[in-house]
């Protein structure tokens, strides 16, 4: 099986730390505006430390068996090579591997990259050789998202959770969509899906990565508002008070919104949701007064969201 997109928070930063040698180099000779080829970024990280103790033991691809190969590519990948991991997972392909997880993997690895068209090819051959491929379609799913293809991306997931109907990860990537949407209730109840698919799903994933980092602070506090009405209805107090507060923080009017929700109306004068609120409005006041745009906080108290 091919290795799971683990976020989009992780995408951004194997991104961010992948170019940051370029840029640098760059800026000191004020061409920051260029874009550093695939080739300049795959010869800096050949001049490191960890690759120079990783080269010396890379297989023969002329030689090597398919799946050594690929588990070479995976370690490529997992230690920030990934050019060097698309090449492992071609000779792979090559060598006879299995062509649907190895071109998921090109996929995405690609997306990784930045390179959403070229994962959209991937993923789209990789539904082409096989129809059922459950993590192919929600990769594509990922995919149109990024592109603010919305509707696309829910068609996409929902052949995967066709597919594959007990995946946490396919049905709150389905909520990330819908919420696009603002098909609100919808969303909440994909998301509740996913918990009661993976209660502990907030404590290691970031319950909707992708969504959170993409949204507009308005949109944001909204999605948080929404987080903090399952939480309530789930009976879950304490990640409940955790999306009001970032809601709150966001400007949104949770005590309002709250009296429209027969769980969370009961709410409303808690103390505790008093004292967040006020907390909350002082931050707002502090972040305008030093001209300060506010920053999209973690989505849950642990963890990233996955994509597959």
């Amino acid at each position: 099986m091919s290795t799971p997109i683990r976020s989009f928070r992780s995408y951004l930063l194997s991104s961010l730390l992948l170019a940051a040698p370029m840029l640098m180099a760059q800026s000191s000779a004020g061409t920051a505006k260029n874009v550093p080829s695939a080739q300049y970024v795959k010869d800096m990280n050949h001049q490191s430390i960890d690759w120079l103790a990783i080269q010396p033991h890379l297989p023969d691809p002329a030689t090597a068996t398919p799946e050594r190969l690929e588990l070479v590519g995976d370690v490529l990948r997992a230690r920030r090579f990934p050019e060097d991991a698309l090449n492992y997972y071609i000779y792979a392909l090559q060598r006879g591997g299995s062509a649907p997880a190895l071109l998921n993997k090109l996929g995405v690895t690609n997306l990784e990259l930045g390179r959403t068209e070229v994962a959209r090819v991937y993923f789209q051959k990789a539904i082409r050789l096989k129809k059922k491929d459950a993590e192919a379609w929600n990769n594509l799913g990922a995919v149109e998202y990024l592109d603010h293809q919305f509707g696309t991306a829910i068609s996409d997931y929902n052949h995967a959770i066709k597919l594959q109907k007990k995946s946490a990860t396919f049905h709150a990537n389905m909520g990330t969509a819908l919420f696009e949407e603002k098909q609100f209730d919808r969303a909440r109840h994909e998301f509740d899906v996913a918990l009661t698919l993976d209660p502990d799903m907030s404590e290691h994933h970031e319950l909707t990565g992708i969504a959170a980092r993409m949204l507009s602070p308005e949109d944001h506090a909204h999605y948080c508002f929404e987080m903090a009405r399952l939480y309530a209805h789930r009976g879950d107090e304490i990640n409940m008070l955790h999306f009001l507060t970032l809601a709150s923080e966001g400007g949104f009017d949770i005590q309002h919104e709250m009296g429209t929700d027969e769980v969370l109306a009961k709410y409303r004068k808690d103390p505790r949701v008093l004292t967040l609120i006020q907390n909350a409005h002082a931050l707002r006041s502090v972040r305008a007064s030093v001209g300060e745009a506010p920053s999209l906080p973690p989505m849950t108290p642990s963890g990233p969201a996955q994509l597959n």
